[in-house]
């Protein structure tokens, strides 16, 4: 849980990154989770 809210808060933390960039970390979490 903790290691998921800090990539959010980078993600937060740098907008000018792109929505591919940002559905690709999502996976990446979700792979993580499960």
């Amino acid at each position: 849980m903790a290691k998921s809210k800090d990539m959010k808060k980078e993600v937060k933390k740098k907008p000018e990154k792109s929505l591919k960039e940002k559905r690709e970390e999502k996976k990446s979490e979700e792979v993580l989770v499960i």
